[in-house]
């Protein structure tokens, strides 16, 4: 007889089975990928608990399960995720966007009074260029990236969020700036060191791409061309913001003031940990 799978019944076994592989947040998992399936909430999947699944459905579940299971991210399946409130699509061509990232955008908006233009340097799924786009109506961004599919990508969260006309995705990386010139600069570059890389989580080592997390030997070869690049293309008084790591924080002020950035300054992110630096180009 062929075994009924009810939704408590697959959520249940699904979390065991997640948990058993590691996954640190199995029963959520669990749930947004039934979600995902069903095409329903995770308050209609509590409220239908007894339903049972057709052959179809469990197809198409086993499949998200198999590639979780795999140590596959969460959101590459779901093929979406959320950042600054906003829903993006993401695939493995992009990093996923974290909360982390959030700061560089709080401390933008901040200091983006007057502000008519942004360069995001490797802009990725485009989070950090849309949802300044999105919270300044008057802001146009240059969103750049070596990477052409990540900048499919960027083109459509633009066009998904409703700021594609502000938003100019060029292919590009730190030895071709565009001229400019700028009112501000943010990026989120690479900045885990390379000998480390073996010791990342799965989902991140063998899913997210190499080229958007690897800032090889020290962690810091993006920030030094950064650094002295920006000056080159930011008008006087323009800010130049960016995303570093876990005990970066003091080396990067150090670079930016030697690339004459003044005022330069730092904010921690909700744990503590420094985690975005700031200068500015002298007036």
């Amino acid at each position: 007889m062929t075994e009924r799978w009810t939704i408590l019944k697959l959520l249940q076994w699904t979390a065991d089975y997640f948990r058993d592989k590691g996954i640190e947040s199995p029963r959520l998992d669990a749930e947004l990928l039934l979600s995902a399936t069903l095409e329903m909430d995770r308050v209609a999947l509590y409220v239908n608990f007894e339903r049972l699944l057709i052959a179809d459905e469990l197809t198409r579940y086993r499949e998200k399960v198999r590639r979780r299971a795999d140590r596959e991210p969460l959101q590459y399946i779901l093929g979406e995720t959320e950042f600054w409130s906003l829903p993006f699509s993401v695939n493995p061509s992009v990093l996923i966007p974290r909360a982390d990232t959030e700061v560089l955008v709080e401390e933008a908006l901040k200091k983006i009074d007057g502000c008519s233009s942004v360069l995001d340097i490797g802009t990725g799924s485009g989070a950090i260029a849309v949802a300044l786009a999105h919270d300044q109506p008057e802001l146009r961004v240059t969103a750049l990236d070596c990477s052409e599919e990540a900048l499919e990508v960027a083109r459509s969260n633009a066009r998904r969020n409703g700021v594609m006309e502000r938003i100019t995705c060029l292919t590009g990386d730190l030895n071709s700036l565009p001229p400019g010139p700028f009112d501000m600069i943010v990026s989120n570059p690479p900045y885990i060191l390379s000998r480390d890389w073996e010791q990342l989580m799965p989902e991140v080592r063998d899913h997210e791409p190499r080229l958007a997390l690897d800032g090889g030997d020290d962690g810091l070869e993006a920030y030094r061309r950064i650094a002295v690049q920006a000056v080159q293309v930011l008008l006087p008084g323009g800010w130049l913001l960016v995303e570093v790591g876990i005990g970066q924080a003091a080396v990067v002020n150090t670079l930016f003031r030697a690339a004459s950035l003044t005022d330069v300054e730092q904010r921690d992110d909700y744990a503590g940990i420094p985690r975005v630096v700031m200068g500015q180009v002298r007036l």
